[in-house]
């Protein structure tokens, strides 16, 4: 397709933009005499490399939805624009994520045109033309998702860089040579401020590198981004650049320095497309997905391997942008472990990129893992011997927490609107089908469990086999004495069991340090976790990196039934699967959370794909 006109849409944020240059390089190398305009979100636009592109088209954003930001007059007549120059082919570097979205898209597509609409093919996008599959975020980097791409077009799809217009200042900001320049940006875009790390921790890491190094530290970002702050808890002031550059003049500062500390921003792959050591902190956003596209360079991505992390951007979702409340993600990354990183970096001459991620040493008996899917949530062919095996097993190797969840189909319709409780469910250790309405599921699936595994009666057998094999427990959560009484009757059940220590406590991000110190100090091997769904699961997600048992398990309402504040149905009852409506009469108030059971059998009913459990 020589000398024929091609339109490139990158309408997301600088990041998205500096990810998108090693495929409009590639594309550029493949067909030297084409028109390739880009088009850009206007703000990002002075990052596009030149040379690369014939011309830059810029998009403004707007405050309304997607598919109403081209209604604006400056869109309308961008529009009318694109109609007039009539190109061949449009690429949409974009995952097509929302429905909204998708609407502006096509409104381009057909403005553009073209014959020939790429992109990436999710949820039957119909006015494709030609497209490769959309695998979900993190599946491949975002950049080499872009590569892969203009591949369509006969470009190569083979890594490369990521490049930046860099505009050097009127006046030299770095320091004299002679002495570590690093680069701080404490901010994380105006798309969500979850992803930023705390002043403290960053005030800590610069203290150290100007102590041990002499390291010349510089704040870059914007005002919002409380790099003043920083300044502030320093002793030996900083360069400040903090909204002293525009973004080409930011490239060139960064490109000067020895290294590059920040969270997932636009700032970090501007950093690393400046060939800049990156070291990088993510929290709530994907790494596999965004962490520094490095070829030939240096990068090191910290996380604190919570499992609810990344809570955004997973799978085919945009999931919890915002995070969670808690953030302890973020908070777990100590400054010690940063500025070890650092120096690291500092002192390395070369390599790769190297995600730092949280493993778990497999040492579970070698059974066979069969797992079935319910409206995209794992639910485990499990029985109780085997769990109790498995269990032994992970007490004895001590080789870390392992979270087990309790899945029904009230859990499973929470999960569908709760992205960070279904990203839980999906890396839990075990999800045991704790719920009748989840052998149905299995059976109309075609990949029937063997049994029912609740935690109502999980917990004494727990007990039981802790008693027997001397397995520590810890009772956490229910209402103000509940804890107690409950460890107490286990005693009186089985006298050989060690109840570590038993607390009431809340799921509050205020209380959880004190709480682990506390389950830590006990010895514990299980812990039990009272704090009803989805709450119990996701305190056990977020800590269970500094947990030092080897369960941990949420109970919901275990604790009331053994210590007897709340009766259990009768056993002929919960024989027949009617244990439900026991508690229904009893809590009458409970019909509103009933009313998600006929949705979960509708949603089943509706289940497309049936997949056998694998």
């Amino acid at each position: 397709m020589a000398n024929e006109r091609i339109l490139l849409v990158q309408l997301a944020d600088i990041g998205d933009l500096v990810l998108t240059t090693p495929a409009i390089a590639a594309l550029r190398e493949a067909h030297p005499n084409s028109q390739i305009d880009l088009l850009a979100s206007e703000h990002a636009l002075p990052l596009a490399p030149k040379g690369l592109v014939n011309r830059l088209i810029p998009f403004r954003r707007g405050a309304g939805s997607a598919s109403r930001e081209l209604f604006s007059l400056p869109n309308l007549r961008l529009l009318l624009t694109l109609r007039a120059r009539k190109y061949d082919a449009v690429v949409f570097f974009h995952h097509f994520t929302l429905r909204a979205g998708v609407f502006k898209f096509w409104l381009l597509a057909k403005a553009s045109g073209a014959r020939r609409i790429i992109g990436l093919q999710n949820h039957n996008i119909g006015f494709l033309t030609e497209s490769i599959h959309d695998e979900g975020f993190g599946a491949r980097h975002q950049a080499q998702y872009w590569l892969d791409l203009v591949a369509l077009l006969g470009a190569s799809s083979r890594a490369r860089p990521a490049q930046v217009t860099r505009e050097s200042l009127s006046e030299r900001v770095l320091p004299a040579e002679g002495r570590p320049t690093v680069v701080i940006h404490t901010g994380s875009g105006g798309y969500s401020r979850a992803r930023r790390w705390s002043a403290e921790g960053f005030a800590a890491v610069a203290r150290d590198l100007q102590q041990e190094r002499g390291a010349a530290i510089v704040l870059v970002g914007q005002p919002a981004d409380y790099g003043d702050q920083v300044e502030n808890l320093l002793e030996q002031k900083p360069t400040n650049l903090i909204g002293a550059t525009t973004v080409p003049q930011l490239a060139e500062v960064i490109a000067g320095a020895d290294l590059f500390i920040g969270a997932d921003s636009g700032v970090m792959h501007i950093a690393a497309a400046a060939g800049t050591p990156v070291l990088s902190i993510f929290g709530p956003s994907n790494p596999d997905a965004w962490r520094p596209w490095t070829v030939g360079g240096r990068a090191t991505v910290l996380s604190s391997g919570v499992e609810c992390s990344p809570c955004s951007y997973v799978g085919h979702r945009i999931g919890a942008r915002e995070g969670c409340e808690a953030r302890t993600c973020m908070k777990l990354l100590r400054p010690e472990q940063v500025l070890a990183a650092a120096r690291s970096l500092l002192d390395a001459a070369n390599g790769d990129a190297i995600p730092t991620t949280k493993t778990i040493a497999e040492t579970e008996p070698p059974e066979a893992k069969r797992r079935l899917k319910v409206l995209g949530v794992p639910v485990d062919a499990i029985t109780y011997d085997s769990w109790m095996r498995r269990i032994g097993s992970w007490v004895a190797a001590g080789a870390g927490a392992r979270h087990v969840c309790t899945v029904n189909p009230e859990f499973i319709m929470i999960a569908q609107g709760d992205p960070i409780f279904f990203n839980i469910l999906n890396r839990a250790e075990i999800c045991v089908a704790d719920g009748v309405g989840l052998l149905w599921a299995s059976r109309h699936l075609g990949a029937p469990l063997p049994e029912r595994v609740t935690g109502s009666d999980g917990v004494p057998l727990i007990a039981r086999h802790a008693a027997q094999h001397g397995w520590r427990l810890f009772l956490l959560g229910a209402a103000e004495g509940i804890a107690e009484r409950a460890a107490a009757i286990l005693r009186e059940q089985q006298p050989q069991l060690i109840v570590a220590g038993s607390y009431g406590g809340s799921p509050s991000p205020s209380e959880e340090d004190a709480i682990v110190a506390k389950i830590n100090a006990s010895g514990a091997d299980i812990l039990l976790v009272a704090y009803g769904a989805p709450n119990q699961d996701k305190w056990i997600a977020r800590n269970l990196p500094r947990l030092d048992v080897a369960m941990a398990m949420g109970i919901g309402g275990s604790l009331d039934f053994i210590a007897g504040a709340v009766p259990r149905a009768p056993q002929w009852m919960r024989a027949r699967g009617l244990e439900w409506l026991y508690r229904l009469l009893r809590q009458p108030w409970r019909l509103r959370r009933m009313l998600r059971l006929p949705r979960f059998v509708l949603a089943v009913l509706r289940q497309k794909q049936r997949r056998p459990a694998k």
